[in-house]
């Protein structure tokens, strides 16, 4: 594997992994909707399904996992925009992290990808 390849590699694994953590903490006790926790915890679920093929360096969960990076970039930005102090913040971490696992599954997928060579 190149070394820009692994590079991306370990950005996609910290992001997604910080990702995940972010959506439970902000849920259950930073700054959940109801207190007590709510069940938008469950936000957090659909981050475990790349975790492992992420974190093998699979090039295929790169791809599909730079599309799902897109909807937490979708709900950062809402719930940025919406609700205030503590809530903001971590909806502004959230954005910031889902852009950089979007881009670090993407540049890993490109780098991995087979060479095509064109003719003529």
């Amino acid at each position: 594997m190149p070394a820009a390849a692994r590079l991306y590699n370990y950005a996609a694994v910290f992001s997604l992994v910080a990702l995940l953590f972010l959506c439970l903490g902000w849920e259950l006790w930073l700054a959940p909707l109801r207190p007590g926790g709510s069940w938008l915890v469950l936000k957090a679920l659909p981050l475990l399904a790349p975790l492992f093929g992420v974190l093998r360096g699979k090039r295929y969960t790169h791809q599909w996992v730079s599309l799902l990076a897109l909807a937490y970039v979708m709900e950062g930005v809402v719930r940025a925009a919406t609700e205030g102090d503590v809530s903001r913040w971590l909806a502004t971490a959230e954005t910031f992290l889902a852009c950089i696992l979007f881009g670090s599954a993407v540049l890993y997928a490109r780098a991995t990808g087979k060479r095509r060579f064109s003719e003529g």
